[in-house]
């Protein structure tokens, strides 16, 4: 992936998107051509230096997981995404300078797949998941809610998937590379538009690296004034 570094991402802003996600796209590459599957994944974070693994399921009779592959398997997380207007952008927009763009967050992991037609592993992986996403319910739903016997029969309609990661690529694309100005602007129109948590990771993360930026132009512009005589 193509990361300009004021695009790069730290290592726990990586493992943040991670622990947040929710589903990502699994690509795997095979004789016949590339296939991909939307999943909901699990982060297990590694141990001993590791880099963790994402663990889901899935459809049975879905052939990417027992065709054999070439390469690794990639999986894409997006953690955040949004347009920009160019009118939001007070200080480009004035002199016709800028166009309309998109801002995201995109994490992409690379491993072995590996497969677990397991029933208790993969039994394992479905209760996580689903406390995931019904633990913070009033009345949250449980695999004790189904008739006797029904998870068996469910379960075997799916197979167990372990992405074990061995490497790591992320962006961060979030308006850094702006004026200040600018990326008042950008965060004031999201605001407007009611997408507080996109105006509030730019807030984090956008306005202190244009802060930088423009700090680090005023000095190189000082320094060349100092030895110009300007």
């Amino acid at each position: 992936m193509y990361v300009p570094a004021h695009f790069s991402m730290t290592p726990a802003q990586i493992d943040d998107v991670l622990r947040r996600m929710t589903v990502a796209n699994l690509v795997t590459a095979h004789e016949g051509g590339l296939q991909a599957t939307l999943l909901p994944f699990l982060y297990r974070p590694g141990a001993d230096g590791s880099l963790g693994a994402l663990v889901g399921h899935v459809a049975r009779n879905n052939r990417q997981w027992s065709e054999p592959r070439l390469g690794d398997a990639l999986a894409i997380v997006g953690a955040n995404d949004h347009y920009v207007s160019p009118r939001w952008r007070t200080a480009g927009d004035a002199a016709g300078s800028v166009v309309p763009t998109w801002n995201y967050v995109t994490v992409h992991a690379y491993g072995d797949l590996v497969a677990h037609d397991d029933l208790d592993w993969t039994r394992e992986v479905v209760e996580r998941l689903s406390a995931q996403h019904e633990d913070h319910r009033l009345h949250p739903w449980t695999s004790e809610d189904l008739l006797p016997g029904q998870l068996d029969k469910m379960m075997r309609a799916i197979v167990g998937v372990e992405l074990r990661i061995s490497r790591v690529e992320a962006k961060a694309k979030l308006s850094q590379n702006v004026s200040v100005p600018d990326v008042e602007g950008i965060i004031a129109g999201l605001r407007t538009e009611g997408d507080e948590v996109s105006a509030d990771l730019l807030t984090e993360v956008s306005l202190p690296a244009a802060q930088r930026r423009a700090e680090l132009l005023a000095g190189v512009a000082a320094g060349h004034a100092r030895r110009t005589g300007g």
